[in-house]
């Protein structure tokens, strides 16, 4: 900045109007470079898709005779056909459309109860009921296989979706209250004391004024029980026998033979497979965002 002498010439600036100066030049230059790593990143994150795109398009000889990252010379978009047709892929998507959202809805439900009766109700022994579900965070699911399949040969449920439905849901419960007690923590109690004074019930305040506020929370929760639920495979492949009852993990494997393997087939399945979890991320993302920052800041 320059100033004027009485005399009229010009005299340079401070120190301090330097500074001024280039601060804004610094500040700039700062977020360019985090645009260019977050590009960068975004970048690393959205190629293996669009790579197992191209890859489902691909024949066995492109896919052994070309480079992996060459462009398909003929599309075979009968791949997709193939799979949904012939592969029962289509059972087998219904199959884990069903399975994932009725262990989510139930995951959320009774983890929700859970979380209100610890941080609502007083209650000797919530802490040790809390104490207990967060131990199931620490149990390899690999390790309950051999007892959950003699306690399901036991019941019946071998072979059954109930007991796909009923081990998502038990080995999600853990997360799933650990997501929602800081929000339950954060939530104003004077909302509920109102309802109490004018004679309102358990069930009412939880149903009515409590579930619909941690709304955002629960949408954080039921999309990370999604990915778990849905590329889940362990399970599925341990209970599920009959074709009829088996998910889109597990249906992959139609396509591999003793001899040969169709990998355009399998790419196309995964494709596939990953389309309703990207669909309901891009849905459920703002509301994923509100609820992580709503559960991470008290008062």
């Amino acid at each position: 900045m320059e100033t004027v002498k009485p005399d009229g010439a010009p005299r340079i600036g401070n120190g301090l109007d330097t500074k001024l100066v280039s601060k804004p030049i610094v500040n700039r230059l700062a977020y360019g470079i985090m645009y260019v790593f977050l590009i960068l990143v975004a970048v690393f994150q959205i190629f293996p898709i669009i790579w197992l795109f191209l890859f489902s398009l691909k024949s066995n000889q492109e896919v052994f005779n070309m480079s992996p990252f060459s462009l398909p010379e003929n599309p075979k978009w009968e791949n997709y056909a193939k799979v949904w047709t012939e592969g029962n892929i289509s059972l087998y998507f219904i199959n884990s459309v069903t399975y994932t959202l009725a262990a989510v809805i139930m995951t959320v439900v009774l983890a929700s109860m859970v979380t209100f009766a610890i941080t609502r109700l007083h209650w000797k022994g919530s802490r040790l009921v809390l104490g207990l579900f967060m131990v199931g965070l620490m149990i390899p699911v690999h390790s309950t296989l051999i007892p959950l399949f003699s306690t399901f040969t036991n019941i019946n449920l071998i072979d059954n979706p109930i007991s796909i439905i009923l081990t998502y849901t038990a080995f999600n419960l853990p997360i799933t209250i650990m997501i929602l007690l800081g929000f339950y923590e954060a939530l104003p109690r004077e909302v509920e004391e109102a309802a109490v004074m004018d004679g309102a019930s358990i069930h009412h305040i939880f149903f009515k004024i409590t579930l619909p506020m941690t709304m955002p929370v629960m949408a954080t929760a039921a999309i990370i029980n999604m990915i778990y639920n849905w590329n889940e495979f362990v399970f599925v492949n341990t209970f599920i026998s009959s074709d009829s009852f088996k998910t889109l993990t597990v249906g992959i494997q139609n396509f591999i033979g003793q001899y040969t393997t169709d990998w355009g087939a399998i790419g196309a399945t995964l494709v596939i497979s990953i389309l309703p979890i990207l669909i309901a991320f891009l849905i459920l993302s703002n509301r994923i965002v509100e609820g992580i920052a709503s559960g991470s800041v008290k008062g």
